[in-house]
């Protein structure tokens, strides 16, 4: 099979339905040649049904990225799937949740606050540890995460934005202490995509009108296709010395001025 991510095995998260960047990112990467694994929380049966759609049949892994006994036994399922012990080239970090209460700034308390940070922002250090060594047999590779540009402080957003900015910062850190290890980290800053995730955010509507009138070449909420190739491309081999990166696939809304 040929294509950018020819004969490379990638890991991606946050799989939930035919609308999410994470699928889009895993539709890509099997188009361009690679072998794809999915794990997913909560709702299993739903992701396994989705993962159908995909060109090529894949597995679901259950994985809680704030459960240490799933951490600890994701390598060896990942491995358990390709069938040998040969490793990965890649991970998709699409995951973020943050409880109602971390969408008011003022009056959101430290439970709240401190879900959003660990499973959004810390969870890219504990997913990118626990499969380290199955990318080490590989002799490196690419984690590519997804974020929400955390330079400003957007309408509505609050402390997810917060949990944003950990996540950026928590990539740049990875890709310090592992370039060493030929493993580069990079960030894909995605506008907003009406997904069942941005159902969750109150004011969403509020939030993305800003990419109506300030994307210079335009942005389509329903389509998430241009953040996944984004994500394609960072896993490729095509940005062999691109690390603690953000890519910014908003329609250029990030540059534009007040």
């Amino acid at each position: 099979m040929s294509g950018i991510l020819a004969g490379k095995r990638i890991l991606v998260t946050g799989v939930l339905t035919e609308g999410s960047i994470a699928f889009h990112a895993a539709k890509v990467a099997q188009e361009q040649g690679a072998e794809v694994v999915l794990t997913g929380f909560g709702r299993v049966s739903l992701v396994e049904r989705i993962a159908k759609r995909l060109p090529e049949p894949t597995t679901v892994i259950e994985m809680d990225v704030t459960n240490p006994e799933h951490l600890d036994g994701l390598a060896a399922k990942v491995s358990e799937y390709f069938g040998d012990d040969e490793g990965i080239d890649g991970i998709v970090h699409s995951i973020a949740f943050g409880p109602q209460g971390a969408f008011n700034f003022l009056e959101a308390d430290w439970a709240d606050v401190s879900t959003a940070v660990q499973v959004s922002a810390f969870s890219l250090k504990s997913l990118t540890m626990a499969l380290l060594p199955l990318m080490e047999k590989r002799g490196g590779g690419s984690v590519v995460g997804l974020t929400f540009d955390a330079q400003i402080a957007w309408p509505k957003y609050d402390w997810m934005g917060v949990a944003k900015a950990a996540l950026e910062s928590t990539g740049r850190y990875l890709a310090r202490d592992l370039g060493g290890r030929n493993i580069r980290v990079n960030m894909v800053s995605a506008g907003p995509i009406k997904s069942m995730a941005a159902k969750s955010i109150p004011g969403f509507e509020e939030l993305a009108d800003v990419w109506n009138h300030r994307a210079p070449i335009g942005w389509d909420l329903a389509d998430p296709e241009p953040a996944g190739r984004g994500v394609v491309g960072l896993l490729s081999d095509f940005f062999p010395k691109t690390t603690g990166e953000i890519v910014h696939v908003d329609g250029g809304v990030h540059m534009m001025g007040a």
